[in-house]
C-alpha cells in the first residue's frame, strides 16, 4: 500500500500552500538533505504557532510514517481525520498504517470512508484492491483450515493469491 503522495511530492505540493509555506519549504529543503530529525523539529515549532494548520498536520504525519514512527503518525491521522472528516487523503494514510499493522479490517473501512468522500480517489481505490486481496487470502487460508478434507482448488486459490500478495509487497 502506499501513501497518498510519496513524502518529497508532499512537502513540495504543501511548500507551495500560503500558510506557513517558509516553514515547510525549509523543512523540505532539510528532509532532502537527509536532515529529517530537524525537518520534524521545524513543522512542530510551526505547529506550535498554527496548531490547527492541516497542512503542517499531514506533513508532519507524512514525516513520521517515513520514519518508522507509526504510533505518532496513527495518532495524527486519526486526529486529522477526527477534525476533517470531509478529507478522503487523511483516511487513506490511516489506512495504510492499519494495512501495515496487519488491522485489515480497519483498514478497509478507513479505506471505503475515503472513498465515500472521494469516489475516484486513485490511490485509495488500488489501496482497496491490495486490501481486498489480503482479505481474500486470509478467507481462503481459514476456508483450508476449516476443511474437512484439504481442497485442491482452494489451495490453488491460496498459491495464486499468496504469489499476488508478494508481488504487491515488491512494489
Amino acid at each position: 500500500m502506499r501513501l497518498i503522495l510519496p513524502s518529497l511530492a508532499l512537502l513540495l505540493a504543501l511548500a507551495a500552500a500560503p500558510a506557513f509555506a517558509t516553514d515547510l519549504a525549509s523543512a523540505q529543503r532539510l528532509w532532502l538533505a537527509g536532515q529529517k530529525t530537524q525537518a520534524v523539529e521545524l513543522v512542530e515549532q510551526a505547529l506550535t504557532r498554527a496548531p490547527d494548520d492541516l497542512q503542517l498536520r499531514f506533513a508532519l504525519g507524512v514525516m513520521r510514517m517515513e520514519l518508522g514512527e507509526t504510533a505518532k503518525a496513527l495518532t495524527i491521522f486519526t486526529r486529522l481525520t477526527q477534525d476533517f472528516p470531509d478529507l478522503a487523503d487523511p483516511f487513506n494514510n490511516l489506512a495504510v498504517l492499519h494495512a501495515a499493522a496487519g488491522d485489515l479490517d480497519a483498514a478497509q473501512s478507513a479505506l471505503e470512508q475515503a472513498l465515500r468522500l472521494q469516489p475516484e480517489h486513485a490511490q485509495a481505490q488500488e489501496n482497496l484492491g491490495d486490501v481486498l486481496v489480503r482479505l481474500a487470502l486470509r478467507a481462503y487460508q481459514r476456508a483450508q483450515k476449516a476443511a474437512i478434507a484439504p481442497s485442491e482448488a482452494l489451495a490453488g486459490k491460496i498459491n495464486r493469491t499468496l504469489s499476488l500478495t508478494r508481488e504487491l509487497r515488491t512494489r
